[in-house]
């Protein structure tokens, strides 16, 4: 028997909290469209992010290591797939809406620049007098203007709710409104799920990356409170196992120890103040979705870590900072030859300005495009190009 649309709808209203996101109520899409017979509008929107081309750039896009380092370290791709089941996992023990939780969490790493975390920060300064940049608007960006997929309109038409979820740090802005509808003062419980589940899967994986790189010892993680009580659950599920072989265990452990700590915080909060729609949640006198005081406590230590000896470590970042003066030549060199970008890209040079645009033009790229450009101008080498 065929499952429509309408009754995912129906399951939806019977499975779901109340503080949840129902797709059927969705605020809808700026542009009206025809709905799906088979598929709700939250799995429509994951649909689309999945097969957009800025969706299948983040294969070739750094997460901590430039990609073609070594097979098994992790990209832009990687990491948003592996953050969106830890967010699938949340919402489905929270009875908040899934679909909707995926959509948000696919894209919302579409607008980061090449080059990771070093990456962000050049574009940023480069932009610095004309509006800056930020990852998480440019993911807006990306799917609201500057992917090009449709005939009838630019961007991919997202419903208003995926569209809010990506807005994360202006729904702290007092006031704050998207189409004429608030943002906060917090986001709907999908939208913090999908939050959350980033910071706690960059905490565990990129630690895996900077284990096998050799960047990092489990001796220096040992100091680390979060560290050590991730290895004492593994030794105690496998008191027996190599120590080799553990490593992959405290990983996974230490992911576990954030989902179970969150999930189990976050039902505290809602029995706690018991929203009744998603307007509860975002008008709620705090955040439902976070860790807990303990949980905290170990994180900031560990955050400072990551930062500190693998995001701007100098042997662990070399690779990057290096591609990343590049980059910077590459912009700069789009900034006098602005004929030198693509087609599409000149076509927004009346609406969006040359810096913008510039911008937008490089943190589409892979790394791997922009290495090219960079030798195809012969900026490699320190030159500016001809």
């Amino acid at each position: 028997m065929i499952h429509s649309r309408k009754e995912r709808e129906q399951l939806e209203a019977s499975w779901l909290a109340p503080y949840a996101e129902r797709s059927a109520n969705s605020k809808g899409r700026k542009i009206p469209e025809t709905q799906h017979p088979y598929r709700s509008e939250f799995q429509r929107d994951r649909d689309r992010i999945l097969h957009s081309k800025c969706f299948r750039r983040l294969e070739y896009k750094t997460q901590v290591f430039v990609n073609g380092m070594a097979d098994h370290y992790r990209t832009r791709l990687t990491h948003t797939m592996e953050m969106a089941a830890v967010g699938r996992t949340i919402a489905r023990a929270l009875k908040a809406n899934e679909d909707l939780t995926e959509a948000i969490a696919l894209a919302h790493d579409i607008g980061h620049s090449p080059f990771g975390h070093v990456g962000e920060q050049a574009l940023n300064e480069l932009m610095r007098n004309e509006g800056g940049f930020d990852h998480n608007v440019q993911s807006c960006r990306a799917v609201e203007m500057l992917e090009y997929r449709y005939p009838d309109y630019p961007g991919l038409n997202l419903t208003w709710e995926v569209r809010a979820g990506l807005r994360k740090h202006q729904a702290a802005t007092p006031g704050a409104e998207l189409d004429g509808l608030p943002l906060g003062p917090f986001q709907f419980i999908e939208a913090q799920i999908a939050d959350i589940a980033d910071d706690m899967t960059y905490h565990a994986h990129d630690v895996d990356d900077a284990l096998e790189a050799g960047l990092i010892t489990e001796l220096q993680l040992c100091e680390q409170e979060l560290w050590r009580r991730a290895a004492e659950r593994a030794h105690s599920q496998f008191p027996t196992m190599p120590s080799d072989r553990l490593m992959d265990v405290t990983i996974r452990c230490l992911l576990d120890i954030q989902v179970e700590d969150v999930i189990q915080t976050s039902d505290a909060q809602i029995v706690k103040h018991r929203p009744q729609s998603p307007g509860d949640v975002m008008r709620c006198p705090e955040r439902l979705v976070l860790f807990s005081p303990k949980m905290k406590s170990m994180l900031e230590p560990f955050r400072a870590f990551l930062y500190r000896d693998i995001y701007y470590h100098s042997a662990g970042g070399g690779s990057s900072r290096e591609a990343v003066g590049m980059m910077r030549r590459l912009f700069l060199y789009y900034i006098d030859h602005p004929d030198a970008m693509g087609n599409k890209a000149r076509a927004r040079l009346p609406s969006e300005g040359l810096w913008r645009t510039v911008c937008d033009y490089i943190a589409g790229m892979t790394d791997r495009y922009a290495l090219g450009e960079i030798i195809k101008y012969g900026l490699d080498k320190g030159k500016e190009g001809t």
